[in-house]
């Protein structure tokens, strides 16, 4: 009898890979997406700005675009509106949101409801929202009109969106609207995490509510509000569908923002070079601001002790 011998499948030596190998395979499609979703337009839309790019074709015209916008008093006066729309609207919303908060932080009945109800602002579609604040604004059939009559601080309908001050500001308190429900949440879940035992030994010492609020919610929260005041200012800054679909950036640009003034540049006019030049404008404005934030954030961290 003949003994077959059994041959085993032969192993193959496991795979081995550096550290620095496998960790770049891990973040290789993250930064595939990046390249292609943000690089590339970023660069496509640089080179853009230097060429007199239409719907018939582009030529390059090297400086043109940007020294035509440094040139145009309206452009300067659509930054200066640009910053004066951030600058009011995020204060707004970082006061009501500390308000709104400090509210919903109390221990009072039904509060879990109150947390619900902040919400809808946030939570449905910017359009539906304006589409709502363009009823309340209309002056044939609007309940604020309608109001103002009532009580006789106007003798007839008022337009809200028809003059130039009043559109503005009309627009800022819709975005305001739009905004205040995320900082409210935000500084609510800051608020929660400061130790109860500060405010005990503070209650304990006779310290009065506005005192401990001033000397112990303020400090404790202050990271969470400059970090809350750096993005509601990027978004605030780029908001486009608030004052496109209330005003479109009217009457006579009154309302008109840089994000709203290169859409119109770009897309309405199609002159694509013009609003690339604009668009690197933005970029570039934001990354300054941002530079700013965090020299003072690191600042505010380091005085708190946070790190």
């Amino acid at each position: 009898m003949v003994h077959q011998q059994q041959v085993k499948p032969r192993r193959t030596a496991p795979l081995h890979l550096s550290q620095g190998v496998f960790a770049s395979l891990l973040i290789a499609p993250a930064m595939i997406f990046i390249a292609v979703i943000v690089a590339w337009p970023l660069i496509e839309t640089f080179r853009l700005s230097f060429t007199d790019a239409r719907l018939g074709g582009e030529t390059y015209v090297g400086l043109e675009n940007y020294q035509d916008l440094a040139d145009s008093r309206k452009f300067r006066q659509t930054i200066s509106r640009t910053f004066y729309w951030m600058f009011l609207s995020v204060s707004l919303k970082l006061i009501l949101g500390l308000i709104g908060a400090t509210l919903l932080n109390a221990a009072v009945p039904g509060r879990g409801l109150f947390r619900v109800l902040i919400m809808p602002p946030w939570v449905i579609p910017i359009a539906i929202g304006m589409i709502g604040w363009l009823w309340l604004y209309n002056g044939a059939f609007g309940l604020l009109s309608g109001a103002l009559q009532y009580i006789d601080v106007v003798d007839k309908s008022f337009e809200f969106l028809a003059y130039k001050r009043s559109a503005f500001y009309s627009a800022v308190v819709a975005d305001v609207w739009v905004g205040t429900p995320m900082v409210s949440l935000f500084f609510l879940a800051a608020m929660q995490g400061v130790s109860r035992d500060l405010y005990e030994a503070a209650w304990v010492d006779g310290a009065s509510r506005w005192y401990r609020f001033r000397r112990i919610t303020i400090p404790q929260i202050m990271p969470v509000i400059v970090s809350m005041a750096l993005l509601s200012a990027i978004w605030t800054f780029n908001s486009f569908e608030v004052i496109w679909i209330l005003t479109e950036g009217g009457p006579r640009s009154a309302s008109t923002t840089l994000i709203v003034d290169t859409y119109k540049t770009a897309i309405a006019n199609f002159k694509f070079g013009e609003g690339a030049a604009r668009a690197v404008i933005i970029v570039i404005l934001l990354a300054i601001f941002s530079l700013i934030y965090l020299f003072f954030l690191n600042k505010v961290n380091k005085h708190y002790g946070v790190k």
